[in-house]
């Protein structure tokens, strides 16, 4: 049996699953008990009431977090001609056509989030396979994949984050670090809430979020209530 520590069953004590605290407790629980020599992420988890294997049930969007995740995130932007350029002035880590396609099929991965023009979904389409699996797949549906690069590399600089559903039913996202204000990580958690209700498929019926939970990189999850 996995040995915990001293801290961790301190935490654990201080909000038990049968007895879930608002959002606003378990941030400040967190941060105050949370002690790291490095910057934790803050995570929320969603548990949904819906069958992933049903596409009319597959919960999946973005939201613009309002004060970021705290993350440097690396963008990859595959497009040609003139937007390479403009791609590059807009802060892309990575711009490139079928070059920045061909590197990537020999197993270059170093970045983060795609953006891709209309035109370079056909080349792109091969690296189906590698990116999907990872979540790095442009998407019509995500905004990822657009003519406007300059705008689609802007709002993810300024926090704009994917969600999709897994197999087992969860959606797992960063709110922030743990440096962030008590304010700051309660607003972006609150906007991932309220998007994730928005995205709740009109087949399920009844509870559609069967349970939600904070927690830090170092640190057990904290039941909420909602």
């Amino acid at each position: 049996m996995k040995k915990r520590s001293k801290r961790y069953k301190g935490l654990m004590g201080l909000s038990p699953e049968k007895s879930p605290c608002s959002l606003a407790e378990a941030i400040t629980i967190l941060k105050k008990s949370v002690n790291t020599k490095f910057d934790s992420s803050l995570d929320i988890h969603f548990y949904l009431n819906v069958d992933p294997k049903k596409a009319e049930q597959m919960v999946r969007g973005t939201v613009v977090l309002p004060h970021g995740t705290g993350k440097k995130v690396r963008i990859a932007v595959f497009v040609n001609g003139e937007q390479e350029e403009q791609a590059r002035q807009a802060g892309a880590d990575y711009v490139g056509g079928v070059d920045l396609i061909e590197k990537v099929s020999k197993g270059f991965l170093d970045f983060d989030r795609a953006i891709a023009t209309p035109e370079m979904m056909k080349e792109l389409s091969r690296l189906g396979k590698i990116l999907g699996p990872r979540g790095l797949m442009p998407s019509l549906k995500t905004g990822t994949v657009t003519d406007d690069v300059v705008s689609a590399i802007d709002q993810v600089r300024k926090g704009k984050v994917d969600f999709r559903i897994d197999k087992q039913k969860g959606i797992h996202l960063s709110i922030g670090k743990l440096s962030f204000s008590e304010d700051k990580l309660l607003d972006n958690a609150s906007v991932i809430i309220e998007a994730i209700k928005e995205a709740h498929p009109s087949t399920v019926k009844g509870r559609y979020i069967k349970s939600l939970f904070l927690g830090s990189t170092m640190s057990p999850a904290l039941r909420i209530s909602f």
